[in-house]
């Protein structure tokens, strides 16, 4: 049964509110606003706590992006292109999507809103390309968080485009220094703080000590984070999404952010599912598919 309410968030942005409406559901939700189609909350029926951080000195002001919770990248990851860093869509209003084509069915959904981007005239000054993206927010069994997105080029006049992508998930963990990611072992990654030189991942997890800043390359459809203190892993599931970007700021980093607290990265870190390496080009017509299904356990 789908069930979500359209709200009012802070500084007045609308922001939609999904709930498991399912008996058997206690307390799952998922929080996205409109602005960014940025999902901003998730907790599920483990108990009331959020699962995602925000920063608590993040601005909810556009067009500054929202910092923290699920961000999208997307035309362009990072500043791996011309564009402004990170691309567009995290700093537009996206629109509710009452009648879109039916997504890859997944039975498993108990609740969730489609929400759609199509560019504007300022869009395509700074990146010349008709597309529709699609983004589901969903909750699911137990209320996994499942977002799917879909991108099509909608270009009439037989132009391909490539872009790069990234759901750049910021999970609250009780205290970095207890947490590992596991799952990356002997895979090459570019480390983005020496000059994206290639390395190859020897440890049997990451751990954290000093900021980081990667891109893992060719990674498994699962990683898990392990939080020590809380005695709780997030699993990443994963497909279409083939890198993985694993991130902390760390102090020195942190005080810099005028929206991030300065000690706000001892509680956080991201591991974003996404597609850097390879550009995804798409001809007039075609259609991508990227999923990202989080859990705990």
């Amino acid at each position: 049964m789908s069930s979500y309410d359209l709200l009012k968030g802070i500084n007045g942005l609308d922001k939609i509110l999904i709930r498991d409406a399912t008996a058997t559901a206690t307390g799952c939700s998922a929080e996205v606003y409109l602005y960014g189609a940025h999902v901003t909350s998730w907790k599920n029926d483990h108990g009331e706590e959020e699962l995602l951080f925000v920063s608590s000195k993040s601005i909810f002001d556009p067009p500054k992006a929202i910092r923290g919770g699920i961000p999208i990248c997307f035309p362009q990851f990072s500043n791996h292109g011309t564009l402004p860093s990170h691309g567009f869509a995290r700093n537009r209003f996206w629109t509710i999507d009452n009648d879109p084509p039916p997504f890859p069915t997944n039975a498993s959904e108990t609740a969730f809103v489609d929400l759609i981007l199509k560019p504007s005239e300022d869009d395509m000054k700074i990146w010349p390309h008709s597309f529709e993206f699609r983004r589901r927010v969903a909750l699911g069994p137990g209320g996994d968080l499942i977002l799917k997105s879909r991108i099509r080029n909608t270009n009439n006049e037989g132009e391909p485009f490539s872009f790069t992508f990234a759901n750049h998930t910021y999970f609250s963990v009780s205290d970095i220094s207890g947490v590992r990611v596991e799952g990356l072992k002997t895979l090459d990654y570019l480390d983005n703080l020496q000059k994206m030189k290639r390395f190859t991942e020897h440890g049997d997890a990451i751990t954290f000590a000093s900021e980081v800043d990667r891109i893992y390359l060719s990674t498994p459809a699962k990683i898990s984070i392990l939080d020590h203190e809380k005695k709780r892993s997030f699993v990443l599931r994963k497909d279409g999404l083939p890198d993985a970007v694993i991130l902390c700021p760390w102090d020195k980093k942190a005080k810099s952010m005028a929206d991030f607290g300065d000690d706000e990265y001892k509680h956080m870190v991201c591991v974003e599912a996404a597609a850097i390496e390879k550009p995804i080009t798409l001809k007039p017509g075609e259609e991508w598919n990227g999923t990202l299904e989080l859990s705990t356990v």
